[in-house]
């Protein structure tokens, strides 16, 4: 090549100069801040370290149905003594973390600030905490909302958890899988006996989809698992269905004081 000529950007090198550009301005009109407590960061989609350090994980020792962790470790196989006395319509859960400040101001920013760059980090999570759900599943689903709730928060935040989830793992998300067919009131400050109540009925599987359910492994995706009688209404519809297993995959989950005696 002659001294002085010029080396033409190819189309690789536009498109690199293209996402250096594109990541320097979103930096810089959408500065990286923190999913739980909003402070400055620096990195996207991410926790301060603060807030990361009060994260609580839930981790083994755990009872293997409930997902509830235990106080010391029973042994492989061990359930709670609650499973034993009356065991949930779902074969599995899962979730990530305990319910408390951090973890609820996570799902609060994501649910009612328009936080929508927390899911793939969400996901990323559960992906972790829920491998041995995931494995062998074959379907993802979100708990629905009902039409009315969902055309005020303009999203479910259960299903692009789930969207995100499934595309990670690489098992089929069926997003509209269950149907919302009653309007219920909020479950917040109902006790768990109200909550059961409140959700009786209100589910059912999407006609459309009724022959994907017969045999299959269906993994039921939620922000938050509290008394459970959301999570236990859907897995209730789905067996009645014919699905042969459903396991239960949420972010967080309120942990009952103590852990989960044996």
């Amino acid at each position: 090549m002659a001294q002085g000529d010029r080396i033409l950007p190819t189309g690789q090198h536009l498109a690199d100069a293209a996402m250096w550009l594109g990541s320097r301005l979103s930096r810089f009109f959408l500065p990286p801040l923190c999913l739980s407590c909003h402070c400055g960061i620096t990195t996207q989609n991410a926790l301060c370290a603060t807030c990361w350090s009060q994260l609580h994980f839930i981790e083994k020792p755990l009872c293997p149905v409930s997902g509830l962790p235990f106080a010391f470790d029973p042994g492989p196989g061990m359930l709670s003594a609650a499973v034993i006395a009356s065991p949930p319509p779902y074969d599995a859960a899962r979730a990530v973390l305990r319910y408390d400040d951090v973890s609820g101001r996570i799902i609060h920013r994501y649910k009612y600030g328009d936080r929508m760059e927390a899911a793939p980090a969400m996901a990323a999570w559960m992906a972790r905490a829920g491998a041995d759900l995931l494995g062998d599943a074959t379907l993802v689903a979100p708990v629905p909302l009902h039409r009315a709730r969902l055309f005020s928060r303009r999203f479910n935040q259960s299903a692009e958890l789930a969207r995100h989830l499934g595309h990670r793992v690489r098992v089929a998300v069926v997003p509209d899988l269950l149907l919302r067919i009653k309007a219920t009131q909020p479950q917040v400050g109902l006790s768990g006996q109200a909550r059961r109540r409140n959700v009786a009925g209100a589910f059912k599987v999407n006609p459309r989809f009724s022959d994907k359910v017969v045999g299959k492994v269906v993994v039921l995706i939620d922000d938050v698992m509290t008394t459970g009688a959301t999570i236990e209404a859907c897995a209730r519809v789905l067996k009645a269905s014919g699905a042969s297993e459903v396991r239960v995959l949420t972010f967080a989950r309120v942990v009952p004081q103590g852990d989960t005696p044996i």
